[in-house]
């Protein structure tokens, strides 16, 4: 099983009880016997990118109007509930460092500051987002909740991690299955 699921979306069910991923999608970047790790990517948070850098100390406060086009308008995502002063960056494949995790093909992780400077200075990747915390599971967790009907599965295409907006990616993941929301049920049943 191991990495089975790696570069696939999570679709939260409507009737998900965890209220910290309700319509939630996850982009899952690590699977194994030994548990798992996403990034929510359809949730914003009040601070902008350029607020994150001078924050850290990256950029002063007169630098925002300098940073790329890509940098000045990009969201910082509420990547989940675990260590949510951590930073992560789920890109292109087009930049890597060594401590760049591969999580499907066209796309990485990284979660270190280089990132973020090559992103400010317009030497970064393509397409990225910017996320603070992400979602973790346990052995064996992950494919209970996915058991109990928590969790839809689908493939993960760019577009809709990069360029779709916030409010757009749950239906949008959904459709991908062929499933309307509103045809959703909150009741699961046996036949």
């Amino acid at each position: 099983m191991r990495g089975s699921l790696e570069g696939k979306f999570l679709i939260a069910m409507p009737d998900m009880p965890d209220e910290r991923f309700a319509r939630a999608v996850i982009v899952l970047c690590a699977h194994s016997d030994e548990g798992a790790m996403g990034i929510v990517i359809n949730r914003g948070q009040e601070l902008g990118f350029a607020d994150l850098l001078m924050q850290i100390g990256l950029i002063d406060e007169d630098e925002p109007i300098h940073l790329p086009r890509g940098a000045r308008e990009m969201i910082v995502r509420d990547g989940g509930p675990v260590d949510r002063s951590r930073g992560f960056v789920l890109h292109s494949d087009d930049y890597s460092l060594s401590s760049s995790l591969d999580v499907s093909d066209g796309l990485r992780l990284t979660a270190t500051v280089d990132i973020l400077r090559a992103i400010s200075d317009g030497s970064g990747p393509q397409k990225a987002i910017m996320a603070l915390g992400y979602a973790g599971w346990d052995a064996g967790q992950l494919e209970e909740e996915i058991a109990q009907n928590g969790w839809l599965v689908a493939d993960a295409p760019s577009d809709l991690i990069f360029d779709s907006p916030l409010d757009e990616i749950w239906p949008g993941a959904l459709g991908l299955l062929g499933i309307n929301p509103v045809n959703l049920s909150t009741v699961a049943g046996n036949a």
